[in-house]
């Protein structure tokens, strides 16, 4: 295979940086440091200047630029904060001075200096010490790089190669920094959920990954084998059905933030492995539930952004409460005409199909149903709405509606479209949830693959008694895409699943 400039750049670049090693082990630098003192960062530097002018500080980074000029250079430093300017002169630095010579875009050093302005006004610290702490072997990936006569060093381009920052997203957070924003902002999103879940009393607890069923929604599990058992197990789908047998047993209220799994497609909207809130509360119904989540979703909004109101693919989105409540047939009936509850299975057929929809058969009549939703109404919620009382046939872990037969007391939040969160008033009738687990039984012998196991354990559970309850599932990733106007999963996920590379 015929070798590409391009990749004769690299190359060279990448034996360059070797031979630099050797010389520097030659010269007796150590060129990956054990340890180094950090007292200070780039931001608190710059925000504070009148604090630390003329002081000295102690810094560490990674070089992301350098300008030579023969007796003194210039550096930039990008720490866990942000960038600052380093100025080296020779006549201070003595022999020293000569290794900075030998250090690149991308090497990982120290420096201890004072602080001070430039002449062009640039907050700086000027270098009485600096040691190498990681000698970067590989170039940081970008279209190109030169390095005129005097040994500067230009970067032209970013990594902006969407693929190749998913698959190597430790250089992905190097050159575009404001991704690491969407991380913090990600975890602080987390970290404000649970304080404001352990400011309400529930208890945060753990659930099995690996489960003997799979169970507590419609997904196509992964399945692993267990050697010393010689049993089949399953990466969990949901942690619904584990902690709704913690209700059983006596807590009132429960929450678990947890990795859930689901064997199926990826898109913009879905990942293998995705992060899900749940949580119980007894004693509770859906209508608690809808006010519950317009308050810690605005408490979420207030506290990590510091508004209610965002704007999102150019949309604005407000969070203040109260948010729009709709039923889903009523909206279905009124987008298309069709009452999906007295309508059979080859009415939503013939309807679907004029919408366009490709139908394979087997489908089951909650599939269409749902399908019919997506066509008519989900692409039209933009401001955040409850959408309730769903048909029977789409949730089997739901009450029964207490006025309207054949539904369900269920919601789903919509904003933009999106679903973000499910919630239901949690089904505790044993005999009622076994009917149900058989139909899901014979869904599955009829070829739906996403179809419920039946539990007899989680059976046995409800017969022992469960309280009332309201249960909420919030996807974590999802919610992070909207509140950081990020268009796909694999923008929030540090590390998504990505298809194995040809070669």
């Amino acid at each position: 295979m015929e070798i590409t400039n391009e990749e004769q750049d690299y190359n060279s670049l990448v034996q360059r940086r070797h031979e630099e090693l050797k010389e520097l082990v030659a010269k007796g630098i150590l060129p990956f440091a054990y340890e180094y003192e950090v007292n200070n960062y780039s931001l608190t530097i710059k925000n504070d200047f009148e604090k630390y002018e003329s002081k000295d500080v102690r810094i560490a980074g990674r070089i992301m630029a350098i300008r030579r000029m023969g007796k003194a250079s210039f550096a930039h430093l990008q720490d866990k904060d942000g960038r600052i300017q380093i100025y080296l002169k020779r006549d201070e630095l003595g022999e020293v001075y000569d290794v900075f010579k030998l250090l690149d875009i991308g090497d990982i050093i120290g420096v201890e200096g004072f602080v001070f302005k430039t002449k062009t006004g640039e907050i700086s610290v000027h270098t009485k010490s600096f040691q190498l702490l990681a000698k970067s072997l590989l170039p940081i990936p970008i279209a190109k790089e030169t390095t005129d006569e005097s040994g500067n060093k230009t970067i032209h381009d970013q990594f902006v190669d969407k693929e190749l920052r998913y698959r190597q997203r430790y250089v992905d957070l190097i050159v575009n920094p404001e991704v690491k924003e969407v991380f913090i902002k990600r975890s602080k999103i987390v970290t404000e959920l649970k304080k404001f879940l352990d400011s309400k009393g529930i208890i945060e607890v753990e659930t099995p990954i690996l489960q003997p069923l799979y169970g507590g929604a419609a997904a196509r599990p992964f399945v692993t084998h267990h050697n010393t058992l010689d049993i089949d197990l399953y990466l969990r789908i949901a942690d619904e059905l584990y902690l709704k047998r913690l209700i059983v047993g006596g807590f009132d209220s429960v929450y678990e933030i947890s990795k859930d799994f689901r064997n199926e497609g990826m898109d913009r909207t879905h990942n293998p492995e995705f992060t899900m809130l749940e949580l119980y509360v007894a004693y509770k119904d859906y209508n608690w539930m809808m006010t519950f989540v317009e308050e810690m979703i605005s408490n979420v909004c207030q506290n990590v952004f510091g508004s209610l109101e965002f704007e999102v693919e150019g949309k604005q989105i407000n969070f203040s409460a109260p948010w729009k409540r709709i039923s889903m047939v009523d909206e279905i009936k009124l987008a298309s005409g069709v009452d999906v509850i007295t309508a059979t299975y080859q009415e939503l057929v013939q309807v679907l199909k004029k919408k366009g929809v490709e139908i394979k058969g087997g489908e089951s009549k909650g599939k269409l149903i749902d399908e019919l939703f997506e066509v008519t109404v989900q692409p039209f919620l933009v401001q955040p709405t409850f959408v309730t009382d769903y048909p029977v046939e789409l949730s089997p872990l739901a009450k029964p509606h207490r006025t309207r037969k054949g539904l369900v007391e269920r919601f789903e939040v919509f904003v933009l479209g999106r679903e973000i969160c499910n919630a239901f008033s949690e089904l505790n009738d044993p005999i009622d949830q076994k009917k149900r687990f058989e139909e899901q039984s014979r869904m599955i012998e009829e070829g739906d693959e996403e179809a419920h196991q039946i539990d007899e354990d989680y059976v046995r559970a409800l017969e022992y008694g469960m309280p009332p309850t309201a249960g909420l599932g919030i996807g974590i990733d999802r919610l992070t895409m909207l509140l950081t106007n990020q268009s796909s999963i694999r923008d929030v996920i540090l590390f998504p699943q990505m298809k194995p590379q040809k070669g």
